[in-house]
C-alpha cells in the first residue's frame, strides 16, 4: 500500500480497540519470568555449548601471539576461537569496529577470542587461560584534546547535511542588541539495559539460525550474513523478546558472531552473552560532545541569530552525533548556522542511543535559550513561544504537518503552576532546601519508514498477525495486536501477534521512535488487503463491507469471519510505504518537560520534587504503554541531567566505570512521581494510524529542565553534564 494522501474514510478512526488504554498482553509472560528472552532459550537446540569472549587488554596496537594451549587442555573445553582459525571475516555494513579483532585491536576489550566448553563455569575458567601478547599503539582518547584536528564528513550519515547556513548568521549576530555565546559539554554515556547481549547459534549445514536480542531484524541478517560471507538467505534470526535496547541492539554485536563462529567450529550449538563488565567496552555507546551555541536577539525577544556548532568522536570510519538537528527545525530566526565536526577517537565505537542526536544536542540548546531568555529579562515559556515557527525555519514554504509545541508550553506552564513563581534564581527556600523550577523544550523527529506484515483468518476467526516487528519492552505486541483487532472486528482475545523472526515479512523494526507508527501502518495495509479477501469470499463489496463482532456485514447480511475464511482460511500480505510525504511536510514530535527540584544548602545533593512531560505526538494507539515509555524516558533524562558518564582513561583509552557498580542510573528513591499528559491530536499526513513515535520524544529536553532548575534553586549556572555536586558546591548561595 502507497500512502501519499490522507484517506477520507479509514476504518482505523473506529477507535474501538486503538487508542484506548490497553493492558499489555506480554505482561504476563514477563512478570511470570516465562518470556522467552535470548538467553533463556534452552529448548530451542539440544546440546548447547557456552561460550565466553576473550576481551583486548589494549586500546589500540597489534596482536603478536596468542597461546591458547592451556584452555583448549582445560576440563570441558571445545574450541578456542580467534582470528587465526575463525576463517575469512568480512565487516556488516552498520558496524564500524570489527567484532573479532585480530591481528590489529581497534579499541579495549574488543573480541579477540572465544572459549567454548561444555559449561559456561568451564569456559569462563578456561578463557582466564588465554594469553595474548600485544604490541600496543599509542591512540587518541580526550574529545577536547582531539577537537581542533576534527573533520567534516562528506554528510552527518543519514543524508544529510553536515553544515547549514541560511541567511548572515555572523552578520546578524555581530549586530544583534543581546547575544549569548557559550559552551556546553555532554559525556559519553552507556545504554546499561537490563538484559545482556546475548545469542545462540546453531547451524543446519550451510543454514546458520541466531537467537539472539536484537531490535532490528533484517539489518542483522544482512550484516551477519556480510560478516560471516554466508547468502543473506542461509541465515535467521530470532528475537521474540528483548529486554531493553535504547539503540545499543540495533546492529548485530560480537555475542551473535561469536556464538555462530563457536558453533561452527564445534558442530554444536553455542550460548554466548556478553558479561555485564564488557558491554559498556565492547558494544556500543552514545558520544560525548562539545557545543558551542550562540544567539542573537532584538530587545523583544526575537531571535535573529542562531548557530550551533557540535564536535563529536568516533573511531575511524565512524559517523556524527548529530546533535545540532533540532536546532535546525526548533526555533524562527532568519540568520541560521548549523555546522558537525567529527574528530577520530579509538575509544568503542559511537552510536545511537535513545534520541541520538536531539537528546544531547537539546540538553545544551534548552540551557541556551534560558540563558537568553534571563539576559533578555523574559519569562522562558514567554521566550519560546514568541520564538515559534510553523514551518522549517530552514527550507521556507514547507511547513509542518502538525506543530504544537506552543500547546504543550501553555497546558504544561497552566498544569505546573509555571507562572506564580519566583523568577530571581535563588530565591526560594524550604529550610536548608533551595527550590527551583526549570523548562525545556522537547523535539525528535518522525521518521517514515517502509514496514511489511502478514495476517491470517482461521475457520476459528482467529487472526494471526507475522512481522520481523520487535517488542524492546515498548509495547508492540500490544498496539498491533490492537491495529488488527480494529481492523478486523475482533476482539483483542482473537488475535495472535508473532514478532521478531526474520522468517516473517519485513518490518521498520524498533528505532529511531519509528517502530510503532509504522509497524502498525504495515499491519493496516496487510489488513486492508485481507478484509478485501475476506468480503470477496463472503459475496461482498469491499467498498461498503464493516467489520465488527466478529462479522463481516453489507446492510442486512453478516458474515461470520470464520465461515468467510473457510477450511483452509485466508491469508494476506502488504506493506507501506509513503511516496514523498516526507519531502512535503516536516513531520515532527513536540513537547514540554517541567520540573521542580530542591538542592541541599550545604552539601549540594540534588532532588528531583516533580516533573511534568506533555506531548504532541499524533494518535497516541495506547495511552498506557505510552505514558510508561514517556516516565522511562523522563527518568533516563534526570539520569543524563545528574549522574551518567562513562569516565575515559585518557593514558589507556576506556571506560573505567564499565559495570552496574560504577555506572550510575536513577533508582525508584530518585525519581518523584511524574505526571504525562498527551494532547488530543491526530495527524493524518504521517500514516493511515494518524501517529507518530512517541518514545524517544519523552528524554529530549529533560536533562536541560532539570538543569535549568537546578540554576534556578541556586543560581550557579552548570553548563558541564552530568550535574554533580562537586560543581555547584564553591558557588552554592550562603
Amino acid at each position: 500500500m502507497k500512502f501519499d494522501t490522507p484517506a477520507a474514510e479509514n476504518p482505523i478512526d473506529q477507535l474501538k480497540v486503538v487508542g484506548r488504554s490497553t493492558e499489555r498482553i506480554d505482561g504476563p509472560l514477563k512478570t511470570t519470568g516465562t518470556a522467552p528472552y535470548a538467553n533463556d532459550r534452552h529448548d530451542v537446540a539440544a546440546n548447547q555449548a557456552f561460550g565466553y569472549a576473550v576481551c583486548s587488554g589494549v586500546a589500540k596496537g597489534r596482536i603478536t601471539a596468542i597461546d591458547a594451549s592451556r584452555a583448549r587442555a582445560a576440563p570441558g573445553v571445545l574450541a578456542v576461537v580467534t582470528h587465526q582459525n575463525a576463517g575469512k571475516l568480512g565487516k556488516g555494513d552498520r558496524n564500524t569496529a570489527n567484532l573479532l579483532a585480530g591481528p590489529e585491536v581497534q579499541h579495549y576489550h574488543q573480541a579477540v577470542a572465544l572459549v567454548v566448553a561444555a559449561t559456561f563455569e568451564q569456559a569462563r575458567a578456561a578463557a582466564s587461560l588465554v594469553r595474548i601478547d600485544y604490541t600496543p599503539a599509542s591512540g587518541s582518547f580526550d574529545l577536547a584534546a582531539a577537537q581542533a584536528s576534527a573533520i567534516k564528513p562528506e554528510d552527518d550519515g543519514q543524508g544529510s547535511p553536515t553544515d547549514t547556513a541560511i541567511g548572515d548568521f555572523a552578520a546578524a549576530f555581530a549586530k544583534a542588541p543581546v547575544t549569548l555565546d557559550a559552551t556546553y559539554t555532554t559525556p559519553d554515556q552507556s545504554h546499561a539495559m537490563m538484559e545482556p547481549h546475548a545469542s545462540i547459534a546453531s547451524w543446519d549445514g550451510d543454514q546458520l539460525t541466531v537467537w539472539t536480542s536484537n531490535q532490528m531484524i533484517d539489518w542483522g541478517v544482512g550484516d551477519l550474513a556480510k560478516t560471516l560471507g554466508v547468502p543473506k538467505e542461509k541465515v535467521r534470526l530470532v528475537s521474540p523478546f528483548i529486554g531493553g535496547g535504547f539503540g545499543g541492539k540495533l546492529f548485530v554485536r560480537s555475542d551473535a558472531l561469536l556464538a555462530a563462529l563457536g558453533a561452527r567450529a564445534t558442530r554444536r550449538p553455542v550460548r554466548v552473552a556478553l558479561a555485564r563488565p564488557q558491554i559498556a567496552n565492547n558494544t556500543t555507546h552514545r558520544p560525548a560532545t562539545i557545543q558551542r551555541i550562540r544567539i542573537g536577539c532584538q530587545r523583544d525577544g526575537k531571535i535573529t541569530a542562531i548557530g550551533h556548532e557540535s564536535w563529536s568522536g568516533d573511531l575511524p570510519g565512524g559517523g556524527l552525533e548529530t546533535a545540532v538537528n533540532q536546532t535546525r527545525l526548533l526555533y524562527a530566526g532568519a540568520n541560521r548556522m548549523t555546522a558537525m565536526r567529527l574528530a577520530t577517537l579509538d575509544l568503542p565505537e559511537g552510536n545511537a542511543m535513545r534520541a541520538p542526536g536531539e537528546a544531547p544536542g537539546l540538553m545544551a540548546l534548552e540551557i541556551a535559550i534560558d540563558e537568553m531568555a534571563q539576559k533578555l529579562g523574559m519569562d522562558p515559556v514567554a521566550f519560546r513561544i514568541l520564538n515559534d515557527t510553523q514551518e522549517d525555519p530552514e527550507k521556507p514554504g514547507r511547513p509542518f504537518s502538525q506543530r504544537q509545541l506552543v500547546k504543550c508550553l501553555e497546558v504544561g506552564a497552566d498544569r505546573f503552576g509555571w507562572r506564580g513563581r519566583d523568577r530571581r534564581p535563588g530565591q526560594v527556600r524550604e529550610g536548608g532546601w533551595l527550590i527551583g523550577t526549570g523548562v525545556a523544550a522537547a523535539f525528535r523527529n518522525n521518521l517514515l519508514t517502509k514496514s511489511a506484515a502478514r495476517v491470517r483468518l482461521d475457520n476459528r476467526g482467529v487472526v494471526t498477525v507475522e512481522t520481523d516487528m520487535t517488542d524492546i519492552g515498548t509495547g508492540s505486541y500490544t498496539i498491533i495486536a490492537q491495529t488488527a483487532a480494529e481492523m478486523l472486528g475482533v476482539p483483542l482475545d482473537k488475535v495472535i501477534v508473532r514478532l521478531g523472526d526474520s522468517n516473517f515479512p519485513v518490518s521498520c523494526g524498533s528505532g529511531g521512535q519509528w517502530g510503532g507508527n509504522n509497524s502498525t501502518a504495515g499491519v493496516f495495509a496487510a489488513c486492508m488487503k485481507l478484509r478485501e479477501a475476506v468480503s470477496q469470499k463472503a459475496q461482498l463489496d469491499p467498498a461498503r463491507a464493516v467489520f465488527a463482532d466478529g462479522q463481516v456485514s453489507v446492510g442486512a447480511r453478516r458474515v461470520p469471519l470464520s465461515e468467510a475464511a473457510g477450511e483452509q482460511g485466508l491469508v494476506a500480505e502488504d506493506h507501506i510505504e509513503y511516496g514523498d510525504l516526507d519531502k512535503r511536510y516536516q513531520q515532527s514530535t513536540f513537547g514540554a518537560h517541567f520540573v521542580e527540584v530542591a538542592v541541599d544548602a550545604a552539601t549540594g545533593e540534588i532532588r528531583v520534587r516533580r516533573m511534568l512531560a506533555v506531548c504532541a505526538a499524533g494518535r497516541i494507539l495506547n495511552p498506557k504503554s505510552a505514558r510508561s515509555q514517556v516516565i522511562g524516558a523522563m527518568t533516563m533524562g534526570v539520569g543524563a541531567a545528574l549522574m551518567e558518564a562513562l569516565e575515559v582513561d585518557k593514558r589507556r583509552g576506556f571506560f573505567v566505570n564499565h559495570d552496574l557498580a560504577g555506572y550510575e542510573v536513577p533508582v525508584h528513591a530518585d525519581i518523584p512521581h511524574q505526571e504525562v499528559i498527551f494532547l488530543d491530536e491526530t495527524d493524518p499526513i504521517s500514516s493511515p494510524m494518524k501517529a507518530k513515535g512517541v518514545g524517544e520524544l519523552g528524554i529530549c529536553g529533560v536533562a536541560a529542565a532539570v538543569a535549568n532548575a537546578v540554576h534556578d534553586a541556586t543560581g550557579v549556572r552548570v553548563r558541564d553534564y552530568p550535574i554533580t555536586l562537586d560543581k555547584l558546591l564553591d558557588a552554592l548561595p550562603v
